[in-house]
């Protein structure tokens, strides 16, 4: 039997920035029509392993073995040139016209617009032409799908499913892993290691060696280090945590269904609301129009304070235009918009215009100086708050100009966060936050006791995070739907239908018998709650008897057992958390 093979490997690979390790005897394969993602937090040196896949970086020592020809593409996060040159003419090469004009028109670039004129996703679309036009044996993709849209994105999943030749990405977002990885590499601390499973399969693969680790250190007598106690064990709470979130979420979500009535209609409530003071905005009847094309038309709706909503659309749709309206920088050509008097904003757009690179991440949450932070008006220690977004005590001494643009929007997050604040506005904050950032984002945003306004194309942070999603449907409709972005998608009428039958949203239709969960599965829907709070005590209960540093010295094999019970006891509670989870979500659309 003949086995294939690879087309690229690393063996032993090192290399350093000064004194820091970024890789450490690091090895891998990249075989034919692999589809690989690379996962680790921002700062990891992600982006560094595909520079030296790309050949773009020399290691200090170790083995690259590139297949003869081996042809190689690679997407980093830089956006094209501004330059007067045309998007035909800047990635007019080797290829035939032919070539090159489809792989435009499939990505809705007009080959004759000029670089200077492009936003920021048409721009990150060029340069994803660049990389895959002559399609190169090996793709190399760093967040692909940043500045784009949603339509853009999931045209891409369908053409990397079918792409001919191995592809490694990089990704903030979970849906797009989840759809198209088969292997996973992470990079940790300078190290990889690799399953081979797709992303789905990451979280408790990771959590399993992360308790090996634990456990190994333990039986040495050894401090556990800093860093891995508070990183790996503070995120494998904090998803646990999170998880309890999202029950929340989802209830929340079910008594905004029950109060609002019908799913569909453009408005929250159609009479007037009895919650008074709890008014955050309400639009009534705005349209907005730019040089005679209409962006927003005839749009009606009641925010309230608490309300979690998700703008979706297209770029270039009108979202910034919405979010403008509402919030009182532009005046609508019609109709009226009212806002509560009492708002304190806080906005995150990611320009980091407020970040001054010569300071450092303390130096710049102190602004007055001295070691405490305001935190919606509470004192809190810097550097307890900077852990809290996963800084370390060196990278809160260090300038920001030497940190990476990930680790900058974690910062100024901080920063924003901190600020006292009952209306939040978060403009695509997922971009170039790794995945631990982004459940800690969700943490604070399920704790936010105002309302928040969320544009995003993140598919599984917006079902983690919002009560509502206001979605661009073409030619200035917005319409209103409860739910995340999964709610959203089993209701919205596909873009391809004709006008005319985009005026009733369909639902779920009931048949006779099915309307209704059985018996079984309501009486289980009714006991899990209690299991599920049982057993995460259970399992605090375990964890503190292990984290005494004394135990393994004075009973070896009690320490064993209570860490094979508390593996088995995790699992137990990842089923019964997902069986919790989908009864619920049966339920709900049985409902609706």
């Amino acid at each position: 039997m003949t086995t294939t093979p690879p087309l690229f490997t690393l063996n032993n690979a090192h290399l350093s920035f000064g004194a820091r390790a970024i890789l450490e005897d690091v090895s891998l394969s990249i075989m034919p029509r692999d589809r690989v993602c690379l996962v680790g937090r921002n700062g990891s040196g992600k982006s560094t392993l595909l520079k030296v896949i790309a050949g773009q970086l020399e290691l200090d020592r170790g083995d690259r073995f590139a297949k003869p020809g081996l042809k190689v593409g690679i997407l980093d996060q830089a956006l094209a040139p501004s330059t007067s040159q045309t998007i035909f003419d800047f990635l007019h090469g080797t290829e035939e016209a032919y070539v090159l004009e489809e792989a435009l028109d499939n990505l809705g670039l007009d080959p004759q617009k000029q670089l200077s004129s492009l936003s920021g996703g048409e721009s990150r679309r060029v340069m994803i032409a660049k990389a895959i036009v002559g399609s190169p044996d090996v793709l190399l993709l760093d967040e692909p799908t940043n500045h784009l849209d949603l339509v853009t994105i999931e045209w891409l999943e369908e053409a990397f499913k079918a792409y001919p030749g191995a592809i490694l990405m990089i990704s903030h977002d979970r849906t797009f892993l989840s759809k198209l990885s088969e292997r996973t590499f992470w990079l940790d601390r300078g190290r990889l290691r690799t399953l081979e499973k797709g992303y789905p399969f990451f979280d408790e693969w990771a959590e399993n060696i992360i308790e090996y680790e634990i456990r190994t250190q333990e039986k040495l007598a050894q401090k556990i280090a800093q860093e891995t106690e508070w990183l790996h064990r503070g995120v494998t709470a904090r998803r646990r945590r999170n998880m309890g979130r999202l029950r929340g979420l989802l209830e929340l979500r079910q008594e905004k269904r029950d109060h609002q009535g019908p799913q569909g209609g453009v408005s929250f409530t159609t009479q007037d609301s009895p919650l008074g003071g709890k008014l955050v905005i309400e639009a009534k009847h705005v349209s907005k129009a730019f040089e005679n094309k209409p962006i927003i038309k005839d749009f009606s709706c009641r925010i309230l304070r608490g309300d979690r909503i998700g703008i979706l659309g297209p770029n270039g749709s009108g979202k910034t235009t919405l979010l403008n309206l509402m919030l009182g920088k532009i005046e609508p050509d019609e109709g009226h918009i009212r806002r509560s008097k009492t708002l304190e904003l806080a906005v995150f757009d990611q320009t980091q215009t407020s970040l001054d690179l010569n300071l450092n991440p303390w130096e710049t949450l102190c602004e007055q100086g001295g070691d405490q932070v305001m935190v919606q008006g509470v004192p809190r220690h810097v550097m307890g708050y900077l852990q809290d977004f996963l800084f370390d005590r060196k990278q809160a001494l260090t300038p920001l100009r030497n940190l990476s643009g990930g680790e900058r929007n974690r910062l100024l997050l901080a920063k924003i966060l901190a600020k006292p604040s009952n209306l939040l506005v978060l403009d695509e904050p997922t971009n170039d936050l790794d995945m631990e950032t982004l459940d800690l984002l969700q943490e604070y945003l399920a704790d936010y006791q105002g309302t928040l306004l969320l544009v995003s194309h993140d598919r599984d942070f917006l079902d983690r995070t919002t009560t509502h999603i206001l979605a661009f449907e073409g030619e200035g409709h917005v319409q209103m739907y409860v739910g995340g972005y999964t709610d959203y998608a089993k209701q919205r009428v596909p873009t391809a239908q004709p006008k005319a039958e985009k005026k009733k949203v369909p639902v779920a239709t009931k048949t006779k018998g099915k309307d209704k969960l059985s018996y079984n599965e309501g009486r289980e829907l009714t006991l899990l709650p209690q299991e599920i709070e049982d057993l995460t005590n259970k399992i605090q209960t375990l964890e503190e008897k292990i984290a005494d540093p004394s135990f393994y010295g004075r009973n070896p094999e009690g320490f064993d057992r209570t860490i094979s019970q508390l593996q088995k006891d995790r699992h137990l509670l990842h089923q019964k958390e997902e069986r919790w989870l989908e009864l619920l979500e049966k339920e709900e659309l049985l409902n609706s």
